[in-house]
């Protein structure tokens, strides 16, 4: 594959299956034409809310020409405190990489998706995530954070052909419950959200070292940040990370939960990433045999989001690929740190 090969992006909207909800997803498709303008694709609504066959896509009669070809798709699920847009140049280096659709939606509570629902939990982005797998016709998935928790909670009752997670953020035998700030939520909910902000980043350390300022000059920091449109934007999200914590902590899990994935599964961390991460990673691969866990050296959390960082794409792209045949292009030495 050349490496100027462009990808195309749709955007479009599927349907949830507690009715009445709504998902905007973004498509990347390899092309060899010359790029064009995203195409907006909004699936027409359908007559009878129920499908005809329970193993169709979703979409009504007619309406295939305008969502994204079934059976190859990868789908994306990015994670808290953002919206998909910062994966975008990800997703591109993926659907190149892989020459298959790359499907990034927003999750519930940003951008053009529904607000999180008022009985919010995991099992609500688990839904969710096998509405997207189902609708996209997709197989695979990548996903990062908080979105590798919502992914592997899925794994667990979602057929998911071959699943990679960067930092996924599992609760292990109440592992992290020393991260949750009852603080955040009262700050979120007084409206103090430079205060909010600033316990986040302080409880789950996954700003680098920034994490490791004291709470007056995290909260400088927010206000600051907050000039930007992403830092206006997270301090907009800010509400909608206290129920995700929530539904993380109320999901804690033994590993005895996770026996039954069968699903081949790469667990990653970055080896400048938040030392709780790789030490989740470690026990379940340890006791699922479906997963492997590796650090990536001289990766920090954010490392999915980061511009040019093509490296984790190569590294996703030959564990999706084991077992379809991996392209010449993509047999390079991996350079992870296998699990101790």
């Amino acid at each position: 594959m050349t490496g100027n090969r462009l990808t195309t992006m749709e955007t479009w909207t599927i349907r949830t299956d507690d009715g009445g909800g709504h998902l905007e997803v973004h498509t990347f498709r390899p092309s060899t034409e010359a790029a064009p303008q995203a195409r907006l694709v909004q699936l027409p609504e359908r007559q009878d809310p129920t499908p005809a066959d329970p193993m169709s896509d979703g979409a009504p009669e007619g309406a295939a020409s305008g969502a994204p070809s079934a059976g190859t798709g990868v789908v994306l699920v990015h994670g808290t405190l953002v919206t998909d847009a910062l994966y975008r140049p990800f997703a591109r280096s993926l659907s190149r990489l892989l020459d298959r659709p790359v499907h990034c939606y927003n999750r519930r509570g940003r951008a053009g998706s529904s607000p999180q629902p008022a009985d919010y939990s995991a099992a609500t982005e688990v839904a969710d995530l096998a509405a997207v797998l189902r609708q996209t016709g997709s197989t695979d998935v990548f996903a990062h954070s908080y979105g590798g928790f919502v992914a592997l909670q899925a794994a667990r009752s979602v057929p998911i052909r071959r699943l990679v997670t960067y930092d996924a953020a599992v609760s292990l035998a109440g592992n992290l419950t020393s991260r949750w700030r009852p603080e955040l939520e009262r700050s979120v909910a007084a409206g103090e959200l430079d205060n909010a902000w600033a316990h986040l980043v302080q409880g789950l350390e996954t700003a680098g070292p920034v994490s490791k300022l004291p709470l007056g000059a995290l909260r400088m920091l927010s206000i600051l940040s907050a000039r930007t449109s992403l830092g206006a934007e997270m301090r907009e999200l800010l509400p909608t990370a206290v129920k995700e914590m929530r539904a993380v902590l109320a999901a804690d899990a033994e590993l005895d939960d996770f026996a039954g994935i069968t699903t081949p599964t790469l667990m990653l961390t970055g080896g400048w990433s938040p030392g709780y991460f790789a030490e989740t990673g470690r026990q379940l691969a340890a006791s699922v045999p479906a997963i492997e866990f590796a650090a990536v050296p001289g990766q920090l959390h954010e490392g999915p989001i980061r511009p040019g960082n093509r490296r984790l794409a190569l590294i996703a792209a030959r564990f999706l690929l084991d077992g379809d045949g991996v392209p010449a292009r993509l047999r390079i030495r991996r350079r992870l740190r296998p699990a101790r």
